[in-house]
């Protein structure tokens, strides 16, 4: 999922480095709104702006997480 999630995210934001010590702060609004509508499409789960969090967007692993958190509770639903 990690490089499927890479692959999405470069395609989309190419000048952004996700190797960064710390996404967040390579990230304007627009990036953050773009890479939330992306990962919501193409999993088909809900992402909100509260979504958009430093912990969130601290590095690919962490948006990683923040899918297969979104994903465990759609199907608990």
């Amino acid at each position: 999922m990690k490089e499927e999630i890479r692959t999405i995210l470069e395609d989309l934001l190419p000048l952004v480095n996700f190797d960064a010590d710390f996404l967040f702060a390579e990230l304007d609004s627009l990036g953050i709104t773009a890479i939330l509508m992306a990962l919501s499409q193409h999993y088909g789960i809900d992402l909100e702006s509260e979504d958009a969090t430093p912990k969130n967007f601290r590095n690919l692993d962490s948006l990683v997480a923040l899918v297969q958190r979104k994903l465990n509770e759609k199907a608990s639903h």
